[in-house]
């Protein structure tokens, strides 16, 4: 296979084009030393499986949006600073789309119409803010917004009724959209190194929430309500500045919830 990189050389290397009981095809590009993507990718539209990861990819060309059929896509360690509006057109993500450790500083809000991507990752990036329209996403079961320069959340968040796992550590969050306590389905929370100064109110009578992670945040209390959360199996408080032997911990531990200080 050959192809012409961005800076008009011509590289030889070898892709592995492969077929999984007929149905899945799968371009493998991972680690190709890559600063454009073959054009020749773009026309192959039966694609299930697209990996593009660790390569120098700065920018996507709009014609990624032919590629309808994919339902993985893994862009992720890459310097990319923007992403296509036409990612929004590969509706037929349903399993995994990586979009971590690159440079971007924001989402289009195209990125809404992937209502049955089940997995993003957009962590270890520069985002200071999520799009609204986010929370029509309505298969997300995992997001990872990870190591960016977040201050809020959309109110959107809480549309994501299937939502399970929800990762945000390292950010600058001060608190959570009142929208959070709409998902019935959270199982696992992290807000390690953030700013919060009070355990967000919104995560109150979440029925299925098991495990939060607020490691390294500003609390100053623990409120009265913590030891209702009714399906809480773990709770990490490790390095806060207050005193943590409170009678609410107590109960937990009582009750066989693993508590952290």
């Amino acid at each position: 296979m050959r192809w012409t990189t961005s800076r008009g050389g011509t590289r030889t290397g070898s892709a592995r084009w492969t077929t999984s009981r007929g149905r899945d095809t799968t371009v493998n590009l991972w680690r190709a030393g890559l600063d454009a993507v073959p054009p020749g990718v773009w026309e192959r539209t039966g694609l299930r499986v697209l990996i593009l990861a660790d390569n120098r990819l700065t920018a996507l060309p709009e014609a990624i949006g032919r590629l309808r059929r994919l339902h993985t896509l893994d862009l992720g360690h890459n310097r990319l600073t923007a992403l296509p509006a036409a990612l929004g057109d590969l509706t037929g993500l349903t399993r995994y789309l990586y979009l971590h450790d690159n440079r971007l500083t924001d989402l289009p809000g195209t990125l809404g119409r992937l209502t049955g991507l089940a997995y993003l990752n957009v962590g270890e990036n520069r985002l200071e803010r999520l799009p609204d329209e986010l929370g029509a996403m309505a298969g997300l079961v995992e997001l990872r917004a990870q190591h960016n320069a977040l201050t809020t959340l959309p109110e959107g968040l809480g549309r994501l009724a299937s939502l399970r796992e929800l990762w945000l550590r390292g950010n600058r969050l001060t608190g959570l959209p009142g929208s959070v306590d709409r998902l019935r389905e959270l199982r696992e929370l992290e807000l390690r190194d953030n700013a919060l100064d009070a355990v967000p109110e919104a995560l109150r009578g979440l029925p299925l929430l098991r495990r939060v992670d607020l490691r390294s945040n500003r609390l100053r209390e623990l409120p009265h309500w913590l030891g209702e959360m009714p399906s809480l199996e773990k709770l990490d408080l490790r390095w806060m500045d207050f005193d943590l032997d409170d009678e609410r911990l107590r109960g937990l531990r009582e009750r066989g919830c693993v508590v952290l200080t």
